[in-house]
């Protein structure tokens, strides 16, 4: 062990991954040596080809779980390193890997009685990699070949969402008679027109996209092409995110969303915001009813109106315990086809003029009835009372 840790000089090696299930879970790979192993697989079967430590980066502290572990050698992967008990060579440490352009595909080949009859050198157990030939082991995205793209840039551009409706209120006439507003009163439209997901600004020039992208298919890009800079992290379902170069932020959620917060959660947006939901919505304030203060409360500035639109069905207000309350500064306008009330008692006090108009539009004759068990009409200087007949019992 003279030469251990390269004392007097290092024995260097290049191989391949063919192994990387570490029964120890160290992260270790068993790598066949270029001018050290025979590429025989009888006369050397990958078992009997010694574990290699593999260096970690400075950024991974590689204790107790700390920092990123496995790293990501697969098998078919060209590892470059030396051994530390120098000619020995049984000892090897991986310090990094060899990208290239590979040649040929590997093949697979079956066990017959627990042996393999073969070439190493390759990922010969599964056949996974490398995945092309003649092309760059540099991920596709990287290098935005136009005639060799990423298949999951091809899925987002399809996946991309367009015409989704907003919103929309109609301008809503109403006759108030000729009491209080003789022309009627007019609600302005308020048109939703539709939106669409931006698009993909992916423009990557090599060598400026930084991606990782796992096995599984998950990605990350950090792109720092001039004029095209974003930020890219996308799970292998479709669900993930992009931050745009002008700081667009779109997000995508394949399934189900949840958003938990054990504290208080702030919003605030200084432009408008369109909610599209193809479903339903339920909001439940106060669920566990533990205070009386924690009361839904919707404020809205001046120069502006709640519209709510119906296009069919209810409107349904109902509370269990408590009082409707409504206030207006100016009227409440009503224009309805039938009023109905009903109620044990109605308490009506008008402290100026009380007019009431009833007209039947197609026979210019209508009914107007107040029957009660005692009915009381007062006026502190007259009640006038003017029919074409008058009928008292």
């Amino acid at each position: 062990m003279s030469e251990f840790m390269g004392k007097n000089g290092f024995n260097w090696f290049v191989g391949v991954v063919e192994d990387r299930a570490d029964p120890k879970n160290l992260g270790r790979l068993r790598v066949r040596c270029l001018g050290y192993h025979t590429e025989d697989l009888l006369r050397l079967p990958t078992a009997d080809l010694p574990w290699s430590h593999v260096m970690n980066p400075i950024t991974s502290a590689a204790v107790s779980g700390l920092g990123q572990s496995p790293l990501g050698a697969v098998e078919g992967s060209w590892v470059v390193g030396f051994f530390q008990d120098g000619a020995d060579a049984q000892m090897p440490i991986i310090i990094g890997t060899l990208p290239g352009v590979p040649s040929e595909l590997p093949t697979k080949i079956s066990s017959e009685g627990g042996q393999f009859a073969g070439n190493g050198f390759q990922d010969y157990l599964n056949a996974t990699y490398p995945k092309y030939k003649d092309e760059t082991d540099v991920n596709r995205l990287a290098v935005n070949d136009l005639d060799l793209p990423h298949s999951t840039l091809t899925i987002r551009k399809a996946d991309r969402t367009t015409s989704m409706g907003r919103a929309d209120f109609n301008e809503v006439q109403a006759f108030m008679g000729n009491i209080v507003v003789p022309e009627g009163i007019t609600l302005p439209a308020d048109d939703g027109t539709q939106f669409n997901e931006p698009n993909i600004p992916y423009d990557a020039e090599y060598p400026y996209n930084h991606v990782y992208e796992s096995e599984g298919g998950h990605i990350r890009e950090m792109d720092d092409t001039k004029g095209a800079e974003r930020i890219h992290e996308r799970h292998a379902s479709g669900t993930g995110y992009e931050i745009h170069p002008d700081g667009t932020k779109v997000t995508r959620v394949k399934k189900d969303n949840y958003d938990l917060t054990t504290g208080d959660h702030y919003v605030h947006i200084k432009g408008n915001q369109s909610t599209t939901v193809d479903g339903g919505i339920r909001l439940f304030v106060n669920a566990d009813g533990s205070t009386d203060d924690q009361n839904y409360t919707i404020e809205v500035g001046n120069n502006a109106n709640v519209n709510i639109q119906v296009n069919k069905g209810n409107v349904n207000v109902v509370t269990t315990e408590g009082d409707i309350n409504l206030k207006s500064g100016r009227n409440i306008n009503m224009e309805t086809n039938g009023f109905r009330l009903q109620a044990q008692t109605v308490d009506i006090a008008v402290s100026g003029q009380w007019t009431e108009t009833t007209k039947n539009k197609t026979e210019n004759t209508t009914t107007h009835t107040m029957k009660s068990k005692t009915t009381a009409l007062e006026g502190t200087t007259a009640v006038d009372i003017d029919g074409g007949r008058i009928d008292l019992n």
